[in-house]
């Protein structure tokens, strides 16, 4: 059951990364490039302390930073834990798959840290500012482009992308349900 699972996975795999073409890569290249998740959710704390205040804002960033910092060392336990090979480092496909940036990363993909961590910021900033009515879909959008991105690229698997994204979705929520019934609500009683 397991190896049809995988076989499924690396025939998905070689599927979906042979649909890219030339013109799109550098679209790609720009989505999974952690620098714009960065500023996109720096400049939805920025929204969140114009709203607020600046203790609010110090909470934000620290649970921020400790929400990334569970959810990527969960998703690098898992990696080391499990040991499977990117794709890009697959002897099979030498030759067979689109490998678009210039190295392929650290040996091992299961699963996505892309995905999770793009997961647990879209799930726990559309919590935050939920009543930005558009808000949550977008950020669930581009959290999703992020995801795949790692498969067009070349260097995660259909199942690593989908285990990071059930993941860091988890890790979101959990993270905002912690922020909102220890830190937010209560920092709002104390001001």
């Amino acid at each position: 059951m397991i190896e049809n699972l995988l076989e499924l996975d690396r025939s998905l795999f070689l599927f979906l990364n042979g649909l890219g073409d030339p013109v799109f890569d550098i679209f790609w290249l720009v989505i999974t490039n952690k620098i714009l998740n960065a500023i996109i959710y720096f400049i939805l704390a920025l929204f969140f302390f114009n709203k607020t205040n600046l203790k609010h804002f110090s909470f934000l960033l620290l649970s921020v930073s400790v929400l990334i910092l569970f959810t990527d060392q969960f998703t690098n336990l898992i990696k080391y834990t499990v040991s499977r090979p990117r794709p890009c480092h697959e002897e099979d496909f030498q030759g067979l798959i689109r490998l678009v940036k210039e190295s392929c990363g650290g040996a091992y993909g299961y699963f996505s840290g892309h995905a999770s961590n793009s997961f647990a910021l879209a799930f726990f900033f559309s919590r935050l500012l939920f009543k930005i009515k558009w808000l949550p879909v977008s950020l669930i959008l581009f959290a999703f482009l992020v995801s795949y991105s790692r498969i067009y690229i070349g260097v995660h698997y259909p199942l690593d992308v989908l285990s990071g994204v059930i993941v860091g979705s988890f890790s979101g929520y959990i993270g905002y349900s912690l922020w909102n019934k220890f830190i937010y609500n209560d920092s709002l009683e104390n001001k």
